[in-house]
């Protein structure tokens, strides 16, 4: 048997699941081994995610949406600022103006709220209604993101909670919370993709089931994409509200309407299916798996309710979908049984481990990315990695944490920043920095850099770094492979210029040192052979970087001989030819 426990948790105690969702919202718990959802005052259990200001008061759920100017899909704007492409475009649709300050504010007709405290009224709204069903206080839950969630809308998720009196267990992505519901009840084994289609996130991940291990071995979304954007092609279509073009797509899964017909919804929607699909390819060639080998497909979002979404996913791996746990409720079911497991309960074999979704790494001389935790890689994780310093002499260094697939700095994301300082001075490569990157369970990095001799440390915990969208988050993956060969060609080029700049040091510094050695005229020429192989960094082919580098060494053969020579003859003077044999003179 394994218990997942966090260190001091031997007393149970309940703790609740929620998903919090774009569009709708659900809290849940386990309970004397049964799973509850917690239903609303009109009886329903998806807590429509909306505010709105009534006489002076924050209402939320279905009283917003009744007051006909709701402030719905906030969970859109988390993490983000007011420069993001997606931000410019919810605020077409959005009934209030939003600003930016430190962090991006709404004004529901004259309540100036953040998207953080925002979303905590969504939190204290299901809490209350959980305290309610329960008849005891709510101090503790593990809340749902989308798998492709950035470090600044985790970050953020958290603080909303926070604001509530919620302390957050953990977060989990969305669909591994799925793949608790069905791997626990079911005892599924075997290879799953999670397809989660919500009102307004959209996440594909692979999972390995085996013998009660949960693994996702590979995931991709895009919170950019949900059924809020399969009413708005309605909507554009028929010139209609979002609101009726959404009673409208409700009316279609049922059959036609009057207002369009089942070809004309299929072709319509093609597009929005079609970006699902090809991300279901991409994530199927990261876990280098082919349809045949997927033993099943968990649908995940009231989304998946439509039947065109579901025939699309059939006809793609040639069998039906699994959808025999309310899609709507799967996510929160999930949620609710980690929150289970982390505040004292007993569920057997249980072991859950998510992934990063890019890799982490920092930057090397030549402006290099060295990877440490590569992508897709199971968390909570700890690596740590060597470096040395570069110059001779060098008492600090930077370290720059990044994020991303390529092998340039320039084409990956920085994510912070740090000066590790107080590095005896040594000669170049002598120096032994050890660095460690540190992924918690909620996917939050820290970076610690320690200087072994001394034991001088710095570390950082990366902040939230806003303004990453989605959308760029799928490109890095997408570009990584569309660039991999000039990539390399280019770490290749970077590498040889190093090497030839570390030459190039090398011989200035001996040139510097012993010149007297040769005559005047042979240091005319080594000091134009330095200045020859200066401008070869210049080049951008590699064969020819390689081969400044040959003539550099060729042309300092016989100054390096003369110099080896004198520094024998200097070790000798003094000493008989028994005391050098015996070494006494080293």
């Amino acid at each position: 048997m394994l218990d997942i426990l966090e260190p001091g948790q031997h007393k149970k105690r309940l703790a609740v699941g929620i998903d919090l969702g774009t569009t709708n919202s659900l809290i849940s718990y386990v309970k004397d081994g049964v799973h509850k959802v917690v239903t609303a005052e009109n009886g329903k259990r998806l807590v429509p995610s909306a505010l709105a200001l009534v006489e002076g008061q924050v209402v939320v759920g279905a009283k917003a949406v009744e007051t006909g100017k709701a402030l719905r899909s906030v969970k859109r704007l988390i993490g983000k600022t007011l420069q993001d492409e997606d931000v410019q475009k919810f605020q077409q649709d959005c009934p209030y103006t939003i600003s930016n300050e430190d962090l991006l504010k709404i004004d529901l007709d004259g309540e100036n709220i953040s998207v953080i405290e925002a979303s905590a009224y969504i939190l204290k709204e299901l809490k209350t209604l959980a305290e309610a069903d329960l008849n005891q206080p709510v101090l503790e839950a593990v809340i749902t993101v989308p798998a492709y969630f950035n470090d600044a809308q985790r970050q953020a998720t958290k603080d909303a909670a926070e604001l509530v009196g919620l302390n957050v267990l953990r977060l989990i992505n969305e669909p591994t919370a799925a793949a608790l519901a069905y791997g626990l009840d079911k005892k599924a084994q075997g290879t799953y993709v999670i397809y989660d289609l919500g009102g307004g996130t959209f996440d594909i991940s692979v999972l390995k089931l085996t013998e009660g291990v949960f693994k996702v071995v590979a995931t991709l979304g895009d919170t950019e994409l949900g059924g809020d954007d399969f009413d708005r092609i309605i909507s554009k279509k028929l010139g209609c509200s979002i609101t009726v073009a959404k009673q409208i797509k409700e009316r279609l899964s049922s059959g036609d309407t009057e207002e369009l017909t089942e070809a004309e919804w299929q072709m319509l929607a093609e597009p929005l299916l079609g970006k699902t699909i090809s991300m279901l390819q991409e994530v199927l060639e990261d876990a280098e798996l082919d349809v045949e080998d997927v033993d099943g497909i968990v649908m995940v979002g009231g989304s998946t309710r439509m039947p065109i979404v579901r025939n699309a996913i059939e006809r793609y791996f040639g069998q039906k979908p699994l959808t025999d746990i309310n899609p709507d409720e799967v996510v929160a079911q999930g949620a609710a049984l980690q929150a289970q497991a982390l505040s004292g309960g007993s569920r057997e074999d249980m072991l859950l481990l998510d992934v990063t979704p890019l890799s982490l790494g920092l930057e090397t001389m030549g402006g290099l990315v060295e990877k440490v935790i590569e992508r897709n890689t199971p968390i909570p994780i700890s690596r740590a990695q060597e470096f040395t310093t570069f110059k001779d002499g060098q008492t600090a260094m930077t370290i720059h944490v990044l994020q991303g697939e390529r092998e340039t700095v320039e084409e990956c994301r920085s994510l912070a920043k740090f000066t590790l300082k107080g590095i005896p001075p040594m000669v170049a490569g002598e120096a032994r920095i050890m660095v460690v990157y540190s992924v918690d369970a909620d996917g939050i990095l820290k970076v610690k850099a320690l200087e072994k001799t001394t034991g001088t440390e710095a570390e950082i915990e990366v902040k939230p770094s806003y303004g990453l969208s989605p959308e760029k988050m799928v490109d890095m993956l997408k570009a990584s492979v569309l660039h991999a060969k000039d990539d390399v060609e280019e770490r290749m080029l970077r590498e040889a210029r190093l090497e030839l700049s570390r030459a190039i040091e090398a011989a200035k510094s001996a040139f510097s040192a012993d010149k007297e050695l040769l005559e005047i005229e042979k240091q005319k020429v080594l000091a134009s052979a330095i200045e020859t192989a200066e401008q070869g960094l210049k080049h951008t082919d590699k064969d020819m970087v390689d081969a400044c580098l040959s003539q550099l060494e060729k042309d300092f053969e016989e100054f390096a001989e003369a110099r080896v020579n004198a520094a024998l003859k200097k070790t000798m003077v003094g000493k008989n030819i028994d005391e050098v044999q015996n070494g006494e003179s080293v």
